[in-house]
């Protein structure tokens, strides 16, 4: 599912600014976070906020190695709010929270470093 996460690895195929604005990433908040029992890799089941004109969704992150709970929730994260929902196991996951592979491969989340409104978008 992912791509290489090499940070020497080459940039991706050219893509136009039109395709770029297909894929909509927004900022919302963590408002609950779980231990997603079962899951092959550790996780989480999280609940975000994205505001008003998204609301809330569900996602699954493969963040448990960094995180806790308790430290994801009312952080701000980044997440493209425009795929198809996904069966993960027996979760469904409304959202692709984003994040960077460290150097051993662990999720750090991608996030605005000052507060902003939720539902913001990446542009």
């Amino acid at each position: 599912m992912h791509l290489d996460h090499d940070p020497a690895a080459p940039a991706g195929s050219e893509i136009t600014f039109d395709d770029f604005l297909k894929v909509d990433i927004r900022v919302g908040t963590v408002i609950a976070a779980e231990v997603y029992e079962g899951a092959r890799k550790p996780s989480y089941k999280l609940r975000i906020d994205f505001g008003p004109g998204i609301g809330e969704k569900k996602s699954v992150g493969q963040v448990a190695a960094l995180y806790s709970p308790g430290e994801l929730v009312g952080r701000q994260v980044a997440a493209v709010v425009n795929f198809p929902k996904r069966q993960i196991g027996k979760a469904l996951s409304e959202v692709l929270t984003l994040g960077f592979a460290d150097e051993e491969g662990r999720v750090t989340l991608f996030s605005p470093d000052k507060p902003v409104p939720n539902g913001s978008r990446l542009f």
